[in-house]
């Protein structure tokens, strides 16, 4: 069968990779069909272009996955409204976050066939070979969602989640024009390092309140199948950076260090960032020297909150001095720490978010801008339960459609503030990160404008806006 997969254009000069794409591409490819890429991120096509390509380019299958998002939900939408218009239309399926909590709206809403929930791979094999009449039931194939010939929607078993990921393939990486992606800003970057992202492991063990996971527990990869994918990478693309999107290659202590020796061992000298756990970032400052020597250079850390009660009421299994400790062992071992904070979740007041500023304050390292964003409550979450029970959130269609029009807007407000003072808030500690931002520019490039012209100095390059 043809199968085109749609990259969605992300409004990004330079696109992240579509790392969840290209494994699907590579699944579907190894079970003997042809597969394309629609690069929407990288042409910044508009939608009509898609219309026109559907008709030219004959295709049985089209598909599409998305993160939960406010802005992923419009080009999904946009983008099935093209497909839609198509004559001979191609058989539509979707998948990731953003359809898996709620699959009878994405399949309603937009007239889509299909929609796999959970991981895809074993998935939309299996569908793809009912589609091209090599099994004869699809009420058996674990994962999916449809509307059946009636009308009626049929739900069926999930799939549990792929254990050995280290026999997952390799993302299709030659499907995709990379170099249009190995330029992506990642954090700490150098101007002329070629990123790239990856996956170290699949799941997190955790259940924050505000977190949607489509599975459950965590499966790491093993460090050979890590540094395999890495050498591969370094190879064929000259990559310089990797960024590992997965919530915990800081799973264990004994996972980190086994990593960290790898890379040293096989001499590969790459830089990387990685999320992480200040859990162990408070107790290892041994492992976090070992981590900025094996090429670490940014770990991104999910804060949340400096008010314990309110991280006990998030389920984050955190406490403020954790955080502290953590954050301070990341810096003494020259690490950029991403500190992420989050405000509106229950418990949270004005005087939540007066320590969230400080901390913010006393332990930025002026490596990006840090700002405050509002908690959604993005549909499977707890939270999102909680406002559906509350009568806070009508439906997902209301969620979508009315309250999640920009990720800086409340969309549903947890705190006992009234909204004008929940924005009053967010407005005066953004406001107070912002001038503590452009301070740090301005005596930064003081500094070399007094370089420059004062001490004759031959290294300056030209300003830098961060």
């Amino acid at each position: 069968m043809r199968v085109l997969l749609i990259a969605y254009d992300n409004d990004n000069s330079i696109p992240y990779f579509p790392l969840g794409l290209a494994y699907l591409a590579a699944a579907i490819r190894s079970a003997g069909h042809e597969v394309n890429i629609y690069q929407q991120d990288v042409y910044h096509y508009p939608v009509e272009h898609l219309t026109n390509y559907l008709e030219k380019n004959q295709y049985d299958i089209v598909g599409l996955g998305a993160c939960g998002g406010y802005y992923q939900y419009d080009m999904v939408k946009r983008n099935l409204q093209a497909v839609n218009k198509v004559k001979i239309r191609p058989i539509v399926i979707l998948g990731g976050h953003l359809m898996s909590p709620e699959p009878e709206f994405f399949l309603r809403k937009f007239s889509a066939d299909y929609v796999v929930m959970g991981e895809g791979e074993e998935t939309i094999v299996e569908l793809l070979r009912f589609l091209n009449d090599e099994i004869i039931e699809r009420s058996t194939i674990k994962g999916i969602a449809y509307v059946d010939n009636k009308g009626i929607y049929r739900e069926n078993e999930c799939r549990n989640p792929i254990e050995k990921v280290d026999e997952i393939l390799m993302p299709a990486y030659d499907l995709f024009n990379m170099e249009q992606y190995v330029l992506y800003p990642a954090p700490n970057v150098k101007r002329k390092d070629r990123t790239m992202v990856m996956l170290s492991g699949r799941g997190c063990p955790f259940k924050c309140n505000f977190c949607y996971r489509m599975d459950k527990g965590f499966r790491p990869r093993t460090t050979n199948s890590i540094i395999e994918e890495i050498l591969f990478l370094v190879d064929k693309y000259h990559v310089t950076y990797i960024n590992f999107w997965d919530e915990l290659l800081m799973s264990s202590v004994p996972r980190v260090y086994e990593f960290c020796e790898a890379l040293l061992k096989n001499k590969i000298n790459i830089s990387w960032a990685c999320n992480g756990r200040l859990n162990y970032a408070s107790k290892d400052i041994e492992m976090l020297h070992l981590m900025k020597r094996s090429g670490c250079v940014f770990i991104n850390y999910g804060i949340e909150s400096m008010d314990d009660h309110c991280l006990k009421l998030m389920n984050k299994n955190l406490t403020t001095e954790m955080i502290k400790k953590g954050i301070e062992n990341t810096i003494e071992a020259n690490i950029s720490p991403g500190l992420n904070i989050i405000f509106g979740n229950l418990g949270e007041n004005r005087n939540v978010i007066e320590k969230d500023v400080e901390f913010l304050l006393k332990y930025d390292d002026h490596a990006q801008l840090r700002t405050i964003r509002p908690v959604t409550p993005y549909p499977g979450t707890d939270l999102y339960n909680l406002a559906i029970k509350k009568g806070m959130i009508k439906s997902i269609e209301d969620f979508y459609e009315n309250k999640h029009r920009n990720s800086d807007l409340l969309t549903c407000n947890f705190t006992d503030l009234s909204d004008d003072e929940f924005y009053s808030c967010l407005h005066w500690a953004n406001n107070t990160l912002l001038d503590n931002y452009v301070q740090h520019l301005k005596e930064k490039n003081e500094a070399l404008l007094n370089d420059l012209y004062c001490k004759k100095s031959p290294d300056f390059r030209g300003f830098r806006m961060v």
